[in-house]
């Protein structure tokens, strides 16, 4: 468990706390590339770890991530009209750029006076990059901002990946806990061994693949993996192995990734990969960014349809992204099906996993819980992104963010004997101890 006060460092990201400064450090996704259409779309409100902004796409495509207030009676731009190179705020004329400059100021007379003005009228504007299908927000200055992170699904080319985002409706860490604990497949997405429809609550998965039905039977019958964690300098890798057939072990391994990203246990050579990212709207809620690509081949239009459905991480949401099955209206569960086919009776894996880490309230109070072996994972996410938080406000930036290289990794499923450690079966399934992509890595068959 965790005391008080670092529960509350863990799930506060504002502005003025220690996790939101050391975010802050970070690239972070802000909308899907699609949210801001085409140039001089309609302006966008977001708000990213308690802040607000508006978002627009610029006459040249360029998108930008402003402050939303007109800097002279505080108009809100979101109102603004989006029109040649800028936005132009409609109740007196005054337009800003991308950069927030102030293009032009109507109220102000022409000459050397209203320029000198108009230099000094910025916005606060974000550092802005485009990769795999999202607009990525900086909070530093220009000349601190570092490199993307090399996330693979931002390296493959489009047509191998899809994106999606969906709203959370509780605090950032616990969703990120919630995708990072990998012991709960074997009951929050498992059907009833015997039920009227043994595979309902996991075929839409794409977390147990393969085609291999003995995987499905190995995390119905052991519920207890054991773990190992690797630290690495973006994050940690976080290994649980079951009881396999003949002494043999099913790993399941996942990546989590500084400050807010996973990659879930999922693949063997060949298939799909899947990633998360969480991101804080504010203390209570967050977008989850979700992610899945193929390293070696395009997606199939088959594939993106179900993924714009409820596959995998993916959610089948509403026009503003909400999930159908939500808090709201108690995720659909469907108590039939609870007693009969599956242990929650509601229909998709995200929506499985939205509705039991809502549940645990909108903040989760850490100081009451009791872990146990299968939550070591847990407590090892919580000591690295807390000391990293503690370690900035000592003076001590987090090393991960000037290092985009080491977020070139991936995760996935192996099969080993019985008695081999985390790191030869990641040397085995990687060919490197932490799980780095590979030169040869295009060379895996489907």
């Amino acid at each position: 468990m965790l005391n008080a006060q670092d529960n509350h460092l863990l799930t506060e990201t504002g502005a003025q706390t220690p996790m939101g400064r050391m975010f802050r450090q970070f690239w972070i996704p802000a909308l899907l590339s699609s949210e801001l259409p085409e140039p001089d779309c309609v302006p966008v409100r977001i708000k990213v770890m308690g802040e607000d902004f508006v978002a627009f796409r610029d006459s040249h495509g360029v998108a930008a991530v402003v402050e939303p207030h007109c800097p002279h009676r505080g108009a809100d731009l979101f109102f603004g009209r989006n029109e040649e190179g800028g936005i132009r705020c409609v109740y007196h004329g005054w337009k800003f750029d991308a950069q927030g400059r102030c293009l032009d100021m109507p109220t102000v007379e022409e000459g050397p006076g209203r320029d000198r003005i108009c230099e000094r009228m910025r916005l606060r504007a974000l550092g802005v990059a485009e990769s795999g299908g999202m607009v990525w927000v900086h909070f530093a200055p220009e000349g601190d901002r570092p490199p993307m992170p090399q996330l693979e699904f931002l390296t493959v080319p489009g047509s191998h990946r899809f994106v999606s985002k969906k709203l959370q409706e509780c605090n950032w860490a616990q969703a990120c806990e919630g995708g990072l604990d990998t012991a709960h497949f074997s009951f929050l997405h498992m059907s009833i061994e015997g039920g009227d429809h043994a595979d309902a609550a996991i075929g839409n998965s794409a977390l147990v693949t393969s085609g291999n039905p003995n995987l499905i039977r190995w995390c119905r019958e052991d519920g207890r993996p054991r773990f190992e964690v690797l630290d690495h300098e973006a994050g940690l890798v976080i290994g649980g192995a079951r009881k396999a057939d003949d002494s043999e072990l099913y790993w399941r391994i996942s990546q989590f990734l500084l400050p807010n990203h996973g990659l879930t246990p999922a693949a063997f050579p060949g298939e799909n990969y899947h990633g998360q990212t969480w991101v804080p709207i504010d203390d209570h809620s967050c977008w989850i960014y979700c992610y899945t690509w193929n390293p070696v081949r395009p997606l199939t239009e088959a594939e993106r349809q179900k993924f714009s459905g409820s596959h995998a991480v993916h959610a089948e949401t509403d026009a503003n992204r909400v999930p159908l099955r939500n808090r709201s209206n108690c995720y659909l569960i469907d108590r039939e099906e609870q007693k009969h086919s599956s242990y929650t009776g509601i229909r998709g894996v995200s929506e499985q996993d939205a509705c039991i880490q809502d549940s645990q309230g909108r903040v989760a109070d850490r100081t009451r819980e009791h872990l146990g072996p299968t939550d070591i994972g847990i407590v090892r996410f919580r000591k690295l992104v807390l000391q990293a938080a503690k370690s900035l406000a000592d003076g001590t930036a987090t090393p991960a963010a000037v290092s985009p290289e080491s977020y070139h990794v991936r995760s996935g499923s192996a099969i080993a004997a019985g008695g081999v450690p985390l790191e030869q079966v990641m040397l085995q399934r990687f060919g490197d101890r932490i799980g780095r992509v590979q030169k040869n890595s295009d060379k895996e068959t489907a």
